[in-house]
């Protein structure tokens, strides 16, 4: 159950795609001012080292952020993302690459509020230790933060629980990011059941599931379910990488997001024949999609 460790593959293409898509997401709901939740179903570690054991030994990140790292003239979104990563590495140095609590906690005001959830018991060491240092190093420099414990709440626990008792959200904003492994074949199941649950407690949120777009048929019928399962628009993206033979890595990726900005589709459209073709090294390929509410279930009160 415990076996895999994002360190692993920190920075790679899938984390472009997944993070790139966060950030607009993120940016989208900061354009009004009140307050909303972020709840991270499985949020690993929170920041990696791509010069650590863990990432030298898989090398992915030279299949993302590596390739990326020194681009000019990117596309907006990609532009977007790329100063994200570079603001946590000052120095200019790619050394540290955030996984998504941390891009949530950068980006974030400080009305809003950071739910993060995760059952690996090093991770969420790693996770407790890593936001420590985070706030610590915000207060030497003279930030003044919230009172404690009400921004950034980590738990050790099954995220598709702890999403129940959270929703809805007191402001009745939030986003919801879903990214499991998908080691365990009944992730996709559990998926789609949260997706659905937390649609019936509040149908307005924005839900963004990753997953790995793979030939196994439940990666496969996982994108269609949620279209069936979609309580309002929904925007599905997937970005390949090509030149691996199937079993021989991860070469393909998806997002899923039910309530989207309306303008996200256009930016990816414009950004992902770029992004495609670079990671791909011409052999990348694309899709997007875009659809409306095949349901909508009326919000039941917490």
């Amino acid at each position: 159950m415990f076996s895999y460790r994002h360190a692993f593959h920190a920075g790679n293409h899938a984390d472009v795609l997944k993070h790139m898509v966060l950030i607009q997401l993120l940016q989208h709901l900061n354009q009004k001012d009140t307050p909303y939740m972020v709840i991270d179903t499985h949020a690993g570690a929170g920041t990696y080292l791509l010069d650590g054991e863990y990432a030298t030994k898989s090398g992915e990140a030279d299949s993302g952020i590596g390739q990326l790292w020194e681009s000019q003239d990117t596309p907006e979104i990609v532009t977007d993302y790329l100063d994200q990563i570079r603001e946590l590495n000052p120095s200019g140095r790619l050394r540290h690459y955030p996984g998504s609590p941390f891009l949530a906690e950068h980006i974030m005001r400080e009305q809003d509020r950071l739910r993060l959830f995760e059952m690996h018991p090093t991770d969420v060491r790693q996770l407790q230790e890593n936001f420590r240092k985070l706030i610590s190093h915000k207060v030497a420099n003279g930030v003044e933060l919230p009172a404690r414990g009400k921004r950034v709440m980590i738990q050790r626990a099954d995220g598709y629980a702890g999403l129940k008792a959270l929703l809805p959200p007191p402001s009745r904003r939030a986003l919801v990011l879903i990214d499991p492994s998908y080691e365990d074949k009944d992730d996709y199941r559990k998926v789609r059941v949260a997706v659905d649950e937390a649609q019936k407690r509040f149908a307005t949120g924005t839900y963004a599931v990753w997953y790995p777009a793979l030939a196994r048929l439940e990666a496969q019928q996982l994108p269609e379910r949620l279209k069936r399962c979609a309580a309002s628009d929904w925007l599905h993206v997937v970005l390949s990488i090509g030149g691996y033979a199937e079993g021989q890595g991860l070469h393909s990726s998806g997002m899923f997001v039910i309530n989207p900005p309306w303008t996200l589709k256009a930016k990816l459209e414009q950004a992902l024949p770029w992004l495609a073709n670079l990671l791909g090294h011409g052999n990348g390929s694309f899709l997007v999609q875009s659809g409306t509410a095949a349901r909508a279930p009326k919000e039941r009160s917490a």
